[in-house]
C-alpha cells in the first residue's frame, strides 16, 4: 500500500470522525427540542432531568416554552423531610395541567435531583431543597421566578397561583378526593348517637359545665394557634435550614410551620392552666396551704410560659421591643 494512499485513508477517516462529532454535537433544532419534551410529557408529566438534559431542553435556546423546575433532595441519606412532600404537591400541579382541556406544548414540569445533577445546583448556585424555579422562554431566571415557600409553602395550588403570576397559564388543581375527614366526622357522629343510646336514661353528662368548657378551651387553642391558616396556606410540617438543624419556628411573622401551630396550642393551653389553678386557689376557702400551692404553681406556669410565647413572637417579628423573662 503506497504512502498516497494510506494518506487518503487516513484524511477520509478522520473525516468522518469528525461528521459524526458534530453531528453529534448539534445542538437540537426548537421544533426537535419541542417535539422531544412533549412526547417525554405525555407518558411522564414530570420528567426527571440530569446536567446534561437540563443544559439542552431548560437552558437551550431558542425556546418558545417555560419550564417549572423542582430541586430537590429524594435520596432518604439526604434526610430531607419536606422533599417528598413537596414533590408530591408538584406532581399534583404537573398532572393537573397534563390532563387539562388548556394543556400545550408552552409549559412543562422538570424535576432535577441533587444525586443525579449536583452539577445544576452549583449552576443555579443553590445549598437547600426543595426550591422551585421559573425558567422562562426568553431571558434568565429572576428573583420572582424563584418560589418563596417560607412565605406561601408548597401546597399544590399555592404553586399554580405563583405559576399563573409567572406564565399567565391558568392550572386548576384537581387533587383527589380524601375522605380521612369525612369518615372520621362518621366515626365520631356514631360514637356520639352510641353513647346517647347507652346512656339515654341518664343524660345529665350533657349538662356537665367542664364538659363544655373543656371542648370549648379546645376549639379555641386550635383556632387561635393557626389550625385554618394550616388548613388554607398548606404549610410544611417542618424545615430542615441550610446548616442541617430542624426548624420547628418559622423566622417570618408571615410564615409558620404546622408543628408551631401545635407548640403555640401546648403554650397557650398552659398558661389557662395556670389561670385555673390561680382561679381555684381564690375560690377555695378550707384549706389555705392548698390554695398557696396552688397560687405559686399557677402564677408561675402563667409567666414562664406567656414569656415562652412571647419570646418566640419576638423572634418572628424582628424589632418587636417588649419581652418578659426571657428574651
Amino acid at each position: 500500500m503506497s504512502s498516497t494512499f494510506r494518506r487518503i485513508l487516513f484524511i477520509f477517516i478522520c473525516f468522518i470522525v469528525a461528521c459524526n462529532y458534530v453531528q453529534c454535537k448539534r445542538e437540537m433544532s426548537l421544533s426537535e427540542r419541542v417535539q422531544s419534551l412533549t412526547d417525554a410529557a405525555s407518558k411522564k408529566p414530570v420528567l426527571r432531568f440530569n446536567g446534561e438534559k437540563f443544559k439542552q431542553f431548560v437552558k437551550g435556546t431558542p425556546r418558545n416554552y417555560s419550564t417549572i423546575v423542582m430541586f430537590t433532595a429524594l435520596a432518604a441519606s439526604r434526610q430531607c423531610g419536606i422533599c417528598r412532600h413537596a414533590s408530591d404537591e408538584f406532581a399534583l400541579v404537573a398532572n393537573s395541567w397534563r390532563y387539562s382541556q388548556g394543556y400545550s406544548n408552552k409549559l412543562f414540569f422538570v424535576l432535577v435531583d441533587f444525586d443525579e445533577g449536583p452539577d445544576i445546583f452549583q449552576q443555579v448556585r443553590l445549598n437547600s431543597a426543595p426550591v422551585f424555579m421559573h425558567f422562562p422562554a426568553k431571558g434568565k431566571p429572576k428573583k420572582i421566578d424563584t418560589l418563596d415557600i417560607q412565605r406561601v409553602g408548597f401546597a399544590a395550588e399555592n404553586i399554580a397561583r405563583w405559576v399563573a403570576e409567572r406564565t399567565d397559564i391558568q392550572i386548576r388543581v384537581f387533587r383527589p378526593p380524601n375522605y380521612s375527614g369525612l369518615l372520621a366526622l362518621v366515626v365520631l357522629l356514631a360514637l356520639v348517637v352510641g353513647l346517647l343510646y347507652l346512656r339515654k336514661n341518664n343524660l345529665d353528662f350533657m349538662y356537665n359545665k367542664t364538659t363544655w368548657a373543656l371542648a370549648a378551651l379546645a376549639f379555641t387553642f386550635a383556632m387561635t394557634s393557626g389550625q385554618m391558616w394550616n388548613r388554607i396556606r398548606g404549610p410544611p410540617f417542618l424545615q430542615k435550614t441550610q446548616n442541617g438543624n430542624i426548624a420547628y419556628i418559622h423566622t417570618s411573622s408571615q410564615g409558620q410551620f404546622i408543628v408551631e401551630t401545635y407548640i403555640v396550642a401546648m403554650l397557650n393551653a398552659a398558661v389557662v392552666l395556670g389561670m385555673i389553678l390561680m382561679t381555684e386557689a381564690a375560690q377555695k376557702r378550707d384549706d389555705v396551704r392548698k390554695r398557696r400551692i396552688y397560687a405559686i404553681i399557677g402564677l408561675g406556669l402563667v409567666a414562664f410560659f406567656f414569656s415562652l410565647s412571647l419570646s418566640i413572637f419576638r423572634s418572628k417579628a424582628q424589632g418587636y421591643p417588649y419581652s418578659f423573662l426571657l428574651k
